[in-house]
């Protein structure tokens, strides 16, 4: 259980996260998971790294219950951020990341796969901004760079999800794969990757987040602000209160 890395082939290292039974991460686990990427990042022998989970579903999230359990603000300030620091280690990674996705992809999830390189999903992979029905709010910037605008916006307000196949045609998923054959997909897009020079490869992500029309580190602070506002107003309480019925009912 929590985030570890392995090596499985040459140039590559993989980050697995393992929260069950959802893979709702707790505060800590983002920022275990941010430290994870920037030390394979860091390590002059690995060219790209892949990210994936254990379990039933790629990640839902931040832990609700943790902030349940919370009675000032502390759990709220503490995922916001954890998340932060997670996604911006994808992003700034100094090398490819390849996202591998499998089940739902949801909230914090989609701040993940939102930053990666690439991304390999197996077939019954979902993703989505439940965020609304959790008292949130969060992450378009990332879903964003998924989704045509107007489709992210639709999936926004529902809190309905996309399919893999469905971000395959939009271009944002690279394969789509059965489950048994994600990880295996995932590993060969990245050795495909890792053979490049070392520090070519480097040079090019840095040269691709320098040309990126969008600065999502300072787009998704900008949307924590009104995460925040939910919360002092006391709507996002009342809304996690109902959420946490419908869990229990």
């Amino acid at each position: 259980m929590g985030v570890s890395t392995s090596d499985p082939d040459k140039g590559v290292a993989l980050v697995t996260v393992d929260f069950p039974p959802v893979n709702a991460l707790p505060v800590q686990g983002w920022y275990d998971l941010a430290d994870a990427l920037r030390t394979a990042g860091r390590d002059p022998e690995v060219r790209c790294v892949v990210l994936a989970a254990e379990g039933r579903g790629f990640n839902a999230g931040v832990d609700i219950k943790e902030m349940q359990r919370d009675t000032g603000h502390a759990a709220l300030i503490g995922a916001n951020r954890g998340c932060y620091e997670a996604f911006a280690a994808v992003y700034e990674c100094e090398v490819p990341v390849v996202a591998a996705v499998n089940g739902f992809c949801l909230g914090g999830g989609i701040g993940l796969v939102g930053n990666a390189d690439a991304i390999v999903a197996s077939d019954d992979a979902v993703f989505g901004l439940p965020e609304l029905d959790r008292g949130a709010l969060g992450a378009a910037t990332h879903l964003a760079r998924l989704v045509p605008q107007h489709l992210m916006r639709a999936l926004y307000y529902t809190s309905r999800t996309a399919t893999a196949a469905e971000l395959h045609a939009h271009g944002s998923v690279w394969r789509v794969v059965p489950r048994e054959a994600l990880r295996g997909a995932a590993l060969e897009l990245a050795a495909e990757i890792a053979r490049k020079d070392g520090y070519l490869i480097r040079l090019a992500k840095a040269a691709i987040n320098g040309i990126d029309p969008v600065d999502v580190r300072r787009s998704y602070r900008f949307e924590q602000g009104f995460t925040f506002e939910a919360n002092l107003s006391g709507v996002a309480d009342r809304v996690r209160d109902t959420f946490g019925k419908e869990e229990r009912a």
